[in-house]
């Protein structure tokens, strides 16, 4: 069994133990990639400072003085600023954008001695689930099904896609409205947005900055928890950085939940959810009885209103965010006619640099931003998200532990299949996710079954604010009881 498919927790143990250096799983991880160009996962290769890396990780380990994360090969997505490395949230507006800084969380993970050996496909500036809006073209799922190539979810579908092929160990993801925990489900592998400043946003890409938070993306419950710790924690450059102590999310793993109370939302049972995905809920709620939690139905009464709710929040911050990429100070510049002024350098810049999704976002929100229209969208859908989140916390002051809830509304789909005229259609993609993020809630994407087809399927556990640990031990009793092993049959 090759270095490159171990977990973060296996590795950690055999380099401590002098069984394999971090340099030779580095090489293996490399080898890895080499091969994996198929998947599309990897857009900017480090090779390089992988290796630089590694070898100060042998020093630290040698020298008996390793944090869990340290020698442990990772990619790194495009949207995390990486000192002197291209980091172009996969847009052409960001076209040879090297920073001269480091963002908190790479900063945090380089200094646990962990290994950075690229940077990761993506959707353009987070806004997609499919990864099909990025400038660098589609990551692929590993997963295939009659030849057709399959999307591995987005924004972070290289990520995903990544460790789902085993090219790395393990991966950083963002979550705007499900962008760790969709491509987690779609691809086998576990996500897990915490919540809302529990890791910092400083050097990363903004989408939407009440939404956004960066989670890890990885083989099991255990390197979740392994990977959390090293990137969460307070950062005074981060306005909204919660200053919480980071608990030990590795030792919350008990794996008893006996006495817990786990909520099933009625409002979740969509029309027309596929009966597998239907099952698999029931299955995994069956999992969890059997371990000693109680099952009760709850309500989240405004569920409905998330989907729209969010389409007008997020696009309304984004355009806020991307007002800054206008080719003055860096990125793109599109070339001038004589005559041409700023307002035209600004127009062809803009429609030159950003994709067709961007550029439907942002419109959808300078309009929603707008005077005539600021009370009647952006306003309204302020106030149904204050509901949204009322809605958990009644859940929650009940006694709810954990809520359980389908990860997607479906397995994944083919590339081109859902790029149809009608975007909505690939925004209904969310509807279990986006409520997590308008509550700035932890939640947690886990692998559980197969579809008919033989594709992954997850689900979702939703905690309560700053329990991750709690939430982490659930998904870890969930894991355990579906015994979810598959791997996709290498074809790249």
């Amino acid at each position: 069994m090759s270095a490159n498919t171990w977990t973060i927790a296996a590795a950690r143990d055999a380099l401590r133990k002098g069984e394999i250096s971090a340099t030779d799983l580095t090489m293996a991880c490399l080898t890895a990639i080499d091969a994996g160009d198929a998947l599309g996962a990897f857009v900017h290769k480090t090779p390089e400072i992988a290796l630089d890396q590694a070898r100060a990780a042998e020093a630290r380990i040698k020298a008996g003085d390793a944090p869990s994360m340290c020698g442990i090969p990772l990619g790194i997505k495009d949207l995390f600023a990486t000192r002197g490395v291209p980091s172009q949230a996969a847009s052409n507006i960001l076209r040879g954008f090297r920073p001269e800084y480091e963002s908190t969380v790479t900063t945090k993970l380089f200094e646990a001695g962990a290994v950075m050996l690229g940077k990761l496909n993506m959707d353009e500036f987070a806004m997609g689930s499919s990864n099909e809006t990025s400038c660098y073209g589609h990551a692929v799922n590993p997963w295939k099904v009659d030849g057709r190539k399959l999307t591995p979810g987005g924004s972070s579908g290289g990520s995903a896609a990544a460790v789902a092929g085993d090219l790395c160990l393990a991966a950083t993801g963002t979550d705007t409205g499900g962008s760790i925990r969709q491509p987690a489900a779609f691809t086998g592998i576990v996500g897990i947005k915490p919540t809302y400043g529990r890791v910092s946003r400083w050097g990363i890409v903004a989408f939407a900055s009440s939404l956004d938070q960066a989670g890890p993306m990885t083989k099991t419950v255990r390197d979740a928890a392994i990977f959390l710790q090293a990137m969460a924690g307070h950062d005074p450059k981060d306005s909204t950085s919660a200053d919480l102590a980071v608990p030990d999310f590795e030792a919350a793993l008990t794996g008893d939940i006996r006495g817990k109370k786990i909520g099933l939302p009625r409002e979740y049972r969509m029309e027309g959810m596929p009966a597998e995905i239907e099952k698999l809920w029931a299955d995994g709620a069956a999992m969890l009885r059997d371990a000693g939690a109680e099952i009760v139905d709850i309500s989240l009464p405004h569920t409905k209103y998330a989907l729209p709710a969010y389409y007008v929040i997020a696009p309304g911050e984004a355009s806020s965010n991307l007002a800054r990429y206008d080719g003055v100070r860096y990125g793109h510049r599109a070339k001038l006619a004589a005559g041409d002024g700023i307002t035209e350098m600004y127009e062809k810049t803009r429609a030159e640099g950003f994709g067709k999704e961007v550029q439907r976002r942002v419109m959808i929100g300078t309009y929603v931003l707008s005077a005539g229209f600021y009370d009647a969208y952006y306003n309204r859908a302020r106030k149904v998200r204050a509901l949204i989140k009322r809605d958990f916390e009644q859940a929650f002051a009940a006694g709810v532990d954990a809520i359980l809830t389908p990860a997607t509304p479906s397995a994944a789909f083919g590339l081109g299949e859902m790029s149809s005229a009608d975007p909505i259609e690939m925004y209904l993609n969310d509807v279990f996710t986006v409520t997590v993020n308008l509550a700035g809630l932890p939640g947690v994407a886990v692998p559980v079954g197969l579809d008919k087809q033989g594709l992954p399927l997850g689900l979702q556990l939703i905690g309560r604010p700053w329990e991750e640990g709690d939430l982490l031990n659930h998904a870890y009793v969930l894991e355990r009881a579906a015994g979810f092993v598959a791997k996709p049959a290498k074809w790249w």
